[in-house]
């Protein structure tokens, strides 16, 4: 964990959120300024600062956070869905914690401009 990451505050339970599922790795929660009709996010709750920060066994982690967005877009009645991750400032990433976003409920442009 990291003192000053919103988002490792978010996974031990310091700041309250809509959470959607929480397991022993991950927390899965609602956006706060969604995008789409469907938009959370899904994050580890280990610090991992992006997919620049990921070291051997990652993999896994990542795939279980795929997975866990797939499975909840499903759930919450989104069969279409879009996954987002961005890695440094100029790609968009706020919150230096790796994040799944994903977006549903309504159609997308390519590129996103």
């Amino acid at each position: 964990m990291v003192a000053n990451c919103l988002f490792c505050k978010i996974a031990k339970g310091e700041i309250p959120v809509d959470k959607l599922f929480e397991d022993d790795d991950l927390v899965a929660f609602r956006d706060i300024a969604p995008q789409a009709p469907l938009h959370f996010l899904v994050i580890p709750k280990r610090h991992l600062a992006g997919p620049n920060g990921m070291v051997g066994g990652d993999e896994f982690l990542i795939g279980k956070i795929m997975a866990a967005g797939a499975r909840l877009a499903r759930e919450n009645g989104v069969e279409s869905f879009r996954f987002v991750v961005n890695e440094g400032a100029e790609a968009g990433q706020t919150v230096f914690h790796f994040h799944l976003h994903v977006l549903g409920g309504r159609a997308m442009a390519w590129p996103p401009g």
